[in-house]
């Protein structure tokens, strides 16, 4: 007998629970279980289930299970409640969390959650969106600690053990050390607060050399930061020194992640965000289809080049065998080097104007491969039909061929980049484009020149 897997036995137990409306047994459930069962359980919820589930969680319950599903999916559970259980839900979530999925709501909608949420809570939203996504203003907590300079060890235990509740979501890890307006000035160490005399002021305390980022620090600065410095998470301050958040090396992990695989899916052309297959379907459809009818069109125009040669693919039959391999392998070696770049400038190795660098480095292995490649397509083509023309005919396109993908792949990223266009959406097209072309013209443009001796194949 086949047993049911650990992720249908948990959504059986769900929607027992769901049927009941018993809300306290739901929280406990999903308390304990993992982060991929419960991914997998919304997932596979309809709509109205999903409604339920929520309305039926504390909203304590309910932001805990927001946070671990992907960020798609609850935008559109989001769209879909009402907006005072929505804000309810926002409430109860770190204000990163409440930034991201409030960016993607529609401009009215996101307005009325706002204004139904914690007045506190609303502003500091309100603050974040202000930020581009990119850039440590729109990637900080505004959870963090921070107290006056001239304030006492003793002020600030007590302050901290009376407001417990207020601050279970702030890192604890570190305490800012600010004057009145608010600039910084330095960071404590748990220890000295702990082990200090009772009446001793921050002051006297605090660490003065303290490292922090600006407020429009982008995302690849952040990255090469936390790349030299093992820190849990550094202060942001805005123009005027005045602490305004924090960055945890944590949420950099998780934007840098997110950013690659944005651009794998666009390479891939899945336009307009992530997408899961719960989305609906006209969306999922326009999204790819924003992608492939702009594709057509570029391969309409390699298909013409054929269509310029079509005497010479009459008189030799065989390279309508090799024309899409030599297109196919080309753009595989391409890609390739479309890959590397777009990697290395996501975390900065390269820049784009480093063009001429990363050219030259990919001409080496654009042609070692291409001789590989070439080598063994001529020979597959002279063992197929006994002829050494055919052989170097295909062999040296596909060598050409793989040379120029190999320099495009590499070089184009960092063009586009150059020229704020983005590389993740626009690099795929226009290297599968001319390869393609340039595959086909250099086949059967040698074919013509070896017509003599390729007649009648």
């Amino acid at each position: 007998m086949i047993q049911e897997s650990p992720s249908i036995e948990f959504r059986k137990d769900i929607l027992q629970l769901l049927h009941s409306e018993d809300g306290k047994g739901l929280g406990e459930l999903l308390e304990n279980a993992a982060s991929k069962d419960i991914i997998h359980l919304i997932g596979h919820l309809s709509r109205s289930e999903q409604m339920k589930l929520f309305t039926l969680l504390s909203p304590e319950d309910a932001a805990e299970v927001m946070e671990e599903i992907p960020e798609a999916q609850a935008i559109g559970i989001i769209e879909d409640m009402e907006t005072e259980d929505a804000a309810a839900i926002l409430n109860e979530m770190e204000s990163d969390d409440q930034a991201d999925l409030i960016m993607e709501l529609d401009d009215e909608d996101a307005q009325a959650i706002l204004l139904e949420m914690n007045p506190d809570e609303a502003e500091s939203v309100r603050k974040l969106l202000a930020y581009n996504p990119d850039t440590a203003g729109g990637v900080m907590h505004t959870e963090y600690f921070a107290f006056y300079e001239g304030q006492t060890i003793k002020w600030i235990t007590e302050n901290l053990r009376n407001n417990a509740e207020k601050y279970k979501y702030y890192q604890l890890k570190y305490i800012f050390v600010t004057t009145l307006d608010g600039v910084l000035k330095g960071v404590l160490q748990m220890q000295d607060l702990l082990l200090g005399q009772a009446e001793a002021p921050l002051s006297k305390i605090k660490i003065t050399d303290v490292l922090s980022v600006d407020h429009l620090a982008p995302l690849d600065e952040l990255i090469e930061f936390f790349n030299k410095h093992e820190l849990f998470g550094v202060p942001v301050v805005d123009h005027d020194q005045k602490i305004v958040g924090v960055v945890l090396r944590n949420d950099i992990l998780e934007a840098q992640t997110k950013r690659i695989t944005q651009e794998h899916l666009e390479s891939q052309g899945i336009i307009g965000g992530d997408e899961l297959r719960t989305m609906p379907v006209l969306l999922r459809a326009k999204r790819r289809l924003s992608w492939l009818s702009i594709n057509i069109l570029l391969n309409i125009v390699a298909a013409s080049v054929i269509a310029l040669h079509q005497d010479v693919l009459t008189s030799v039959i065989a390279l309508a065998v090799f024309l899409p391999i030599i297109s196919d392998m080309s753009g595989c070696s391409g890609n390739q080097a479309v890959a590397v770049s777009m990697r290395e400038l996501s975390i900065g190795v390269v820049t784009p104007g480093e063009v001429f660098r990363v050219l030259r480095q990919e001409i080496s292995v654009g042609l070692l491969n291409g001789l590989v490649l070439g080598l063994l397509i001529g020979l597959a083509a002279f063992v197929w039909k006994g002829n050494i023309y055919l052989g170097l005919v295909v062999g040296s396109a596909l060598t050409l061929n793989t040379l120029l993908a190999v320099s495009l792949g590499g070089t184009v990223p960092l063009i586009l980049k150059g020229f704020n266009v983005d590389p993740a959406l626009a690099s795929g097209p226009i290297l599968t484009t001319i390869t393609d072309m340039v595959g086909f013209f250099l086949t059967l443009t040698f074919a013509a020149m070896a017509l003599s001796h390729l007649g009648g194949m």
